[in-house]
């Protein structure tokens, strides 16, 4: 995307929000976590697991809200969302 103006803290590099984990093991590629991200941060990837199901990834984890829609909505508890504590300390309201 081109911006018709530059940010002042263009040259600041943003710490995620948040960071989201998949245990291999727990994902049964059903794709509610990639379905349901606001941002597009997971995606369905082609991988499969080593009971032969499709394993969610972290397409841009830069993106990530930290909403924790993924975490909340996953049957099986294979997500999991670790706040950046650092960057939300730098948000201001």
């Amino acid at each position: 995307m081109k911006l018709w103006r530059t940010p002042f803290d263009h040259n600041h590099s943003a710490e995620p929000l948040a960071y989201v984990f998949i245990d291999r093991e727990r994902c049964k590629g059903c794709g509610f976590c990639a379905e349901y991200c606001p941002r597009d941060v997971l995606k369905m990837g082609s991988e499969l697991s080593s009971k032969g199901y499709q394993l969610a990834v972290v397409k841009d984890g830069s993106k990530c809200l930290a909403c924790g829609f993924c975490e909340l909505i996953c049957p099986e508890f294979a997500v999991k969302l670790t706040i950046n504590n650092k960057a939300h300390s730098e948000i201001k309201p």
